[in-house]
């Protein structure tokens, strides 16, 4: 049986990329423009909370195709 990671498990942003199947170049571009996933900058790495990109992800649904982002 796989155990989920604890919620304050940090991801790399290869490994947000490949859970959300996007390049790590739109991360990097979010990042800049503000409207990607909350992020920490330890040093030169850049790593994510698991429960922010959850978090994220949760808000990104929408009910049609029309609704604003």
């Amino acid at each position: 049986m796989n155990a989920s990671p604890p919620p304050s498990t940090l991801m790399t942003e290869q490994e947000v990329a490949d859970r959300q199947k996007r390049s790590i170049k739109t991360l990097q571009n979010q990042r800049v423009t503000g409207f990607g996933i909350p992020f920490l900058k330890l040093g030169r790495c850049v790593r994510y909370r698991l429960a922010d990109v959850e978090a994220w992800e949760e808000a990104q649904g929408r009910k049609s195709t029309s609704e604003l982002a």
